[in-house]
Formats: structure tokens, sequence, C-alpha cells
């Protein structure tokens, strides 16, 4: 994938998938550490012990709609390529974490593309699971809670415009402020 931000889009759909109501995305910039790191955390069943081991594998998947899981592994691939890592800690019935880490300025790793855009498809195609999404870059700090959003609109959709355009300017405003703090 071009973009961290579309593998970050498919891990968080795999924990929807698996049942997540509560999805946390974190994101260190680390530039004066020369490190990136993303962390994915649900509350979905989580994964056996017995099948963890094979979630980097490209061609197991427990799925029955098609043959092969690549998100994963091709994350993992794109973290390795940058001097970087990746690990899966997950606990059946209680969610799964994936923490991923990059050399922030290997010539080799992707942007981190447009977050404001995949938070946005996340909260309007699944109106029903909250999202926690924090972004940090060295001491700058952006957080958003879409059940705050809720709250603040009197538990109304986040499809109504209303309530879209201010989340939708609400995350715009916070990734401008983290890039451009002057």
């Amino acid at each position: 994938m071009k973009e961290l931000s579309l593998h970050i889009l498919d891990v968080a759909e795999n924990g929807i998938n698996a049942g997540a109501d509560r999805v946390r995305i974190t994101v260190e910039e680390a530039r004066k550490d020369n490190r990136l790191r993303i962390v994915l955390s649900d509350n979905g069943r989580g994964i056996p012990p017995d099948l963890i081991r094979n979630v980097t594998d490209p061609f197991y998947t427990t799925r029955t709609t098609r043959r092969v899981g690549l998100g994963l592994s091709l994350l993992e691939a794109a973290a390795r390529q940058c001097n970087g890592s990746m690990r899966v800690e997950s606990t059946e019935g209680k969610g799964t974490s994936v923490i991923v880490e990059f050399e922030y300025n290997h010539i080799d790793r992707a942007p981190l593309g447009d977050m404001a855009g995949t938070l946005i498809s996340l909260i309007m195609g699944y109106p029903d699971v909250d999202f926690e999404y924090i972004h940090t870059i060295n001491s700058r700090r952006f957080a958003i809670k879409t059940i705050d959003i809720k709250n603040m609109f009197d538990g109304r959709s986040v499809s109504e415009p209303d309530v879209f355009r201010k989340l939708r300017q609400t995350l715009q405003d916070g990734l401008t402020f983290l890039r451009n703090p002057g």
C-alpha cells in the first residue's frame, strides 16, 4: 500500500469485523528520535493463541470468503523494510493490539497519508463503533473521541450534515495544528 493510512484502515476494519465496538488508533511521530510508532487496539474477539503465530503469514487465513489475508503481512514487511518491527498482542475475548514501528526518515517509509480521510471513512462506515484517535508529533498532541462528538450533538448520528461537518473540521484543524503549530 502506498500510504500507511490505508494499512491503518485495513487493521481497524479487521478488528471491527472481529466484533470490536471500540477502536483506538495512536500515531506517535518522534521525529527527534527518528521513530514512527502506530498502535491499533480494539476490544474484538481477540485471536486464539494457536492462531496468533500465523497472523503475518500471507498464505494463512481463517476466512472462508477468500484464500489469503495479506494486510498484516504487508504491514510487517513495510516496517521491516524501514528498520522497524511489528508485533501483535491479543487476548481471546478481550481484543487485539497491533504495534508497528518504523525508522521515521527511512527513504523507503511510505508516507502516513490522509489520516483525516481514513478516520472519516471508519467513522462514517461504522457509526456504532467508538473510535479514539491520538496523534503526537514530538511534544504536540491531537486527540479526538467519537463519543465526545456524539455527546456534543446529543447522540445524533455522525452522518447528519452538521455533525459530519463538525467532525471533519475538528479532524482537519487538529491535524493541521500538528503539522503547522504556528
